[in-house]
């Protein structure tokens, strides 16, 4: 049995303990087992309804999501904490890094409690890691959909969260949370990001953007097939060949591709064109923590590429489209 299992076989045991525990304390109700993909694709179906998920939750600057990188990344699920206990996310419009709140949650009139328990504050410590962190867990909440279309699915403007963008898993539990302990793995949600020149007619274009995790997971798939078992221990190749193929060009032709940092399992390179002016690209190459849970071994994660940007002052000049990795 591979360790993702043996990790989501313990996680199932735990969560049908603790949901009883919950049912018994809380409101006589036992939270319905649904997955992350299941709230995304029909929200409207699980509104107001007590839930339990295991999924990836990420939190940065204006962030504080549920996410699973298996299904799509559209609509949004927003977290915040029941009870008394704020998560200190800062977001648009107005809402701040408090950590605490006057009184108890309470969204559309229901009425939100937590859980204070070792769990919750594992969680919370490792969700709240600066700049930003990835957290695998089982969480038990109360979900609200938020503005839906015709098409059960969340509208933009849902209603909550950065700037209306989401639906909401009001946090009432966490369940279990996955140990973050290796040396490997990079367990931060975001790629860094270039610094902005402050000219008229400059600016930084994000060459990744609508960019898949899905595609992250097929890049794993490959370096275990053999197809790119470089992946595995030279992330230099893997910046300059997915750089190369987002500017469809000859990888040859990318001379002088240094490194510029380098932290726990991410390696950021930087290059810049022949162009006059030059144009100067960024790219983050890492081991991303959630990607051992698809990984047939998940001690052997291979280096992908998690952010690349273009930072010039001719984009106004250039196609505005996104080049396919």
């Amino acid at each position: 049995m591979s360790l993702v299992r043996i990790r989501k076989s313990f996680a199932a045991m735990v969560c049908c303990a603790a949901a009883l525990c919950v049912a018994s304390s809380a409101r006589g109700q036992q939270p319905e087992q649904v997955s992350a993909c299941q709230l995304k694709d029909n929200p409207a179906a699980y509104n107001h309804h007590l839930i339990q998920v295991t999924a990836f939750a990420a939190r940065g600057f204006e962030d504080f999501t549920l996410f699973d990188p298996s299904c799509s990344a559209w609509p949004n699920v927003w977290l915040e904490y029941g009870g008394t206990v704020a998560s200190g996310t800062v977001y648009c419009c107005g809402v701040t890094d408090a950590r605490s709140r006057p009184s108890e949650l309470s969204v559309e009139n229901v009425a939100i409690p937590l859980a204070d328990n070792p769990e919750f504050r594992e969680f919370d410590e490792l969700i709240q890691r600066q700049p930003d962190a990835v957290a695998h867990a089982t969480i038990i909440g109360r979900f609200f959909s938020g503005r839906v279309g015709s098409d059960s699915k969340v509208a933009y403007g849902g209603a909550y969260g950065h700037m209306g963008c989401c639906s909401l898993l009001a946090i009432e539990q966490i369940v279990a949370v996955d140990a973050q302990t290796r040396t490997d793995l990079d367990y931060r949600a975001f790629p860094d990001q270039p610094k902005i020149e402050n000219k008229v007619g400059c600016g930084v274009r994000d060459m990744l953007y609508q960019h898949a995790q899905g595609e992250l997971i097929e890049a794993q798939r490959r370096a275990e097939s053999g197809q790119a078992p470089h992946a595995f221990d030279d992330p230099e190749r893997v910046g300059m060949d997915a750089l190369a193929a987002l500017l469809q060009i000859d990888a040859g032709s990318i001379a002088h591709f240094k490194r510029t940092h380098e932290a726990q399992a991410r390696v950021t390179y930087e290059w810049n064109s022949r162009g006059d002016p030059p144009d100067s690209y960024m790219v983050i190459v890492s081991r991303p923590y959630w990607l051992s849970f698809y990984a047939k071994d998940p001690n052997k994660v291979a280096w992908v590429v998690t952010g690349a940007f273009e930072s010039s002052c001719g984009l106004a000049d250039k196609k505005h489209g996104h080049f396919p990795l």
